[in-house]
């Protein structure tokens, strides 16, 4: 009986993680989502900690279970609490690093399994021991790709890792990659060499770390989406390996839903995947690009800035990084509501790759709580940037860089952009001159209709409030 109540469990976990991704397509309904999964995962935790497996078998070694629980539980609650919204894609790229290592973990702890049991009856059945090694070697390489992959990603984003790239560095990707699974099927074949286990384990590693080590500024939110897709891939791996129904649902929503997202960022980006990995955008092509871009730039005044914005009908705000780094989504919020007061429509103008993840000013903006409405996507943004007299830029640069459409040597040629240039007016907010996170210079700076409003993005929208307040 108690094996039926521990299925019914998986199953109600199953269920509140499809219905919690559901919920976060939506700002709305985004935390209630989590939340909702959170509650699953506690309910598949407590059965399989307490109750007997379908086996018959009770789980023992309660002391390492509950230390590790609890050890994890105090990490990740200090880690989220202190976390900055600026660190957020760091904090994503780590955790999703620490899934990929413990797939990993999982396929080293049980191919020693394997070892042992075949070592001690050697006339086991060959097909599902080969079985077995399938589903451990796969886990094995998906997982240490992805923790590799990731932490190179995580040094990349707080900017202790550098891109770094060698000629030949794509061919030697792909012989490690390519030993890596060739030692891998003759593992299955030959499940007794157990050396070849933790060369593939090796490689898979190198692999990891020098397939991200290339890939420039502009690209990592497409790198985190995948990443993300193999983490949860490796961890339905684990869940074919215990028979696991709920780990193998969650590994293949994580999975699924990773790979969606990657493919949506690469069209955003008009790229395709193999070009993303492949061409190492923002690394090489950087330079040569910003070098063709010159100019001469024009300020705008405080005074002049709020005057504009409170007499026009509609302004436009493209947030960027600046802003999540600055942290002025409040204070940009109170801005939205003072032009409100004065008459002036108001909306956010949303590039899907802004920021340096996925959804990244969609939860900056939603921790404001500005409303979903407000927040328009890129091709609807587009249609109505002609209609905009002012369009307020605050840190954005290479989502609004018009070299995507005209400049055929740039790097980011042909992703498209937000057409802030159709507005009558471009303000443009950033603490300097130097250039964004795909490190080109932009050709829309020196555009007759832009003015360049220096600073720290809070700073400035807090002295644009008072100034609205006072006209």
């Amino acid at each position: 009986m108690s094996e039926h109540i521990l299925t019914i469990c998986y199953l109600v976990a199953s269920v509140t993680f499809i219905l919690g991704l559901k919920m976060l397509s939506h700002p709305a309904t985004a935390r209630k989502g989590n939340l909702v999964a959170a509650a699953g995962m506690s309910v598949a935790i407590i059965g399989t900690i307490f109750l007997p497996q379908p086996d018959g078998t009770i789980l023992h070694n309660y002391g390492w279970i509950f230390g590790g629980l609890l050890i994890g539980a105090v990490v990740g609650t200090l880690a989220a609490q202190k976390v900055k919204m600026t660190a957020m894609p760091e904090m994503v790229s780590l955790f999703n690093g620490m899934g990929g290592a413990c797939a990993a973990l999982i396929s080293l702890v049980e191919f020693d399994h394997v070892s042992k049991e075949l070592a001690a009856d050697p006339s086991l059945d060959i097909s599902h021991i080969q079985t077995k090694v399938l589903i451990i070697v796969l886990g094995l390489i998906i997982g240490s790709v992805s923790f590799a992959g990731s932490i190179i990603a995580w040094g990349k984003l707080n900017g202790k890792i550098k891109d770094f790239s060698f000629p030949g560095q794509n061919i030697l990707n792909l012989v490690l990659l390519a030993l890596a699974l060739g030692a891998g099927a003759y593992l299955v074949i030959h499940p007794d060499h157990s050396l070849l286990f933790y060369g593939i384990f090796v490689l898979s590693l190198l692999y990891g770390v020098l397939f991200v080590m290339p890939i420039g500024g502009a690209d990592m939110p497409v790198v985190i989406s995948l990443l993300n897709s193999f983490t949860g891939v490796a961890a339905a791996c684990g869940g074919f390996l215990y028979d696991n129904k709920v780990m193998l649902t969650g590994g293949i929503l994580v999975g699924a839903a990773g790979t969606l997202l990657t493919i949506l960022m690469c069209k955003a980006m008009n790229r395709s995947l193999k070009n993303v990995l492949i061409g190492s955008f923002g690394a090489s092509n950087a330079a040569a690009a910003s070098a063709g871009v010159a100019g001469h730039y024009k300020e705008v005044s405080l005074s002049d800035a709020a005057m504009l914005m409170s007499y026009a009908n509609k302004v436009m705000v493209v947030p960027g990084y600046g802003l999540a780094v600055a942290q002025a989504q409040h204070t940009c919020h109170e801005l939205e509501k003072i032009l409100n007061e004065k008459g002036v429509e108001v909306k956010y103008a949303i590039h899907p790759v802004a920021g340096r993840m996925p959804g990244h000013m969609n939860v900056l903006l939603a921790e404001a709580d500005v409303s979903y409405d407000k927040l328009l996507e890129m091709e609807e943004a587009n249609d109505e940037f002609k209609t905009c007299d002012v369009v307020l830029v605050l840190g954005a640069n290479d989502v609004v860089n018009p070299a995507a459409k005209t400049d055929p040597a740039s790097p980011i040629y042909g992703m498209p952009i937000l057409d802030v240039e159709l507005a009558k007016n471009v303000i443009v907010n950033k603490r300097s001159m130097k250039p964004g996170y795909a490190g080109i210079e932009n050709a829309l700076f020196f555009q007759p209709k832009t003015s360049m409003l220096f600073g720290d993005a809070k700073k400035v929208l807090q002295e644009l409030c008072n100034e609205i307040k006072s006209i």
